[in-house]
């Protein structure tokens, strides 16, 4: 049965949530602008979804058979959000707790902007005084990173602004944007996939921001910190699938060579640490993936609306703040050859 709804959606994965997800729907149903909340459970085993279905039964629950990953846990529910006629739909982690006037802030900035396919918010962690995340940024070495993580909040984020990419822990997308670019790509399963789609969303025109007063509390990593080398394979795969998607051309030569000296670093990390097999497997599925993508490359920078110059005034000229030993090797090479950039 299709229906129609202005209000918007919000789109929770659930992988064995437990209390987590309970509280999660909690602050969600205590929301100052009410919401259509679905659940797509990723096949969880551990009953999350049927008690949140008791507890809060004017939920929509969708169940999978498989793991989908976090892109195809959302995408459902981002289709769905699209059936019903909705304006706004926002993902939302299962291990996350917003603010009561989270969802108030965020529909109110794009409904003041229409330029914007997306708004982000402050995310801290569950302790309430260190960021998580204040938008999430490309640099010119081709790394993504969360602005602000693990900072002390002292309030140095909380201007309004325009970033990059809007987190998938919690931010909010306009329907039109997502109709126009399409959903999450699930050949990432998990990580970076929200900054492909923002990455997507910036070539089509569309602009995203930051809303610093919509405020989200999450419990970072409390999923993929149960899976040894989850976090290798899905890097290694899915960073140059990110770049290979959406960079412009003319640019490639001045990112790729720092990209891939960065992602040799990586690869002799996890190989000291012992994720040998995760590695060798995210670096294979990504040489299997950028073959597969070469038809929506194509598509994507086929039908862009923004310059190579635009974009290139997106990426911040300058490493990830935590990679200590690309700036450690940045520095030495600076000594050695005198040179700046």
């Amino acid at each position: 049965m299709i229906m129609s709804t202005q209000k918007p959606v919000v789109v929770i994965p659930n992988l064995n949530g437990g209390e987590d997800l309970l509280g999660a729907i909690e602050s969600l149903i205590k929301q100052t602008v009410e919401a259509h909340i679905i659940i797509i459970d990723n096949a969880s085993a551990d009953g999350s979804a049927d008690a949140a279905l008791a507890r809060f039964p004017s939920i929509e629950l969708i169940r999978q058979t498989k793991n989908r990953g976090y892109a195809g846990g959302v995408n459902p529910g981002l289709r769905r959000a699209i059936e019903l006629g909705a304006k706004y739909v926002a993902p939302f982690n299962d291990d996350a707790v917003a603010d009561e006037h989270w969802l108030e802030k965020l529909v109110s900035f794009l409904d003041d902007h229409n330029e914007y396919g997306a708004v982000a918010c402050k995310v801290l962690h569950a302790d309430g005084k260190t960021l998580d995340s204040t938008g999430d940024y490309l640099t010119s070495w081709g790394l993504p990173y969360p602005r602000g993580r693990g900072e002390v909040d002292s309030g140095q984020y909380d201007n309004q602004t325009d970033i990059f990419a809007a987190s998938g822990a919690a931010s909010l997308y306009r329907v039109a944007a997502l109709t126009q670019v399409g959903p999450l790509d699930e050949d990432f399963f998990a990580y970076y996939e929200d900054v492909d789609l923002s990455f997507r969303m910036q070539l089509a025109g569309w602009k995203v921001g930051y809303a610093p007063e919509a405020r989200v509390y999450h419990k970072i990593g409390m999923t993929s910190g149960r899976m040894k080398g989850f976090t290798t394979l899905q890097t290694l795969k899915n960073q140059p699938l990110l770049l290979w998607k959406n960079l412009p051309l003319r640019y490639f030569l001045r990112v790729m060579p720092r990209f891939w000296l960065a992602s040799i670093l990586f690869f002799g990390r996890a190989i000291s640490r012992g994720h040998i097999w995760p590695a060798v497997k995210g670096v294979g599925m990504a040489k299997w993936l950028v073959l597969k993508k070469i038809p929506e490359r194509r598509r994507i920078q086929k039908t862009r609306t923004v310059s190579d110059e635009y974009i290139w005034s997106l990426i911040i000229k300058d490493l990830p703040p935590n990679a200590h030993a690309l700036r450690s090797i940045r520095t030495k090479w600076r000594k050695v050859t005198g040179k700046q950039q």
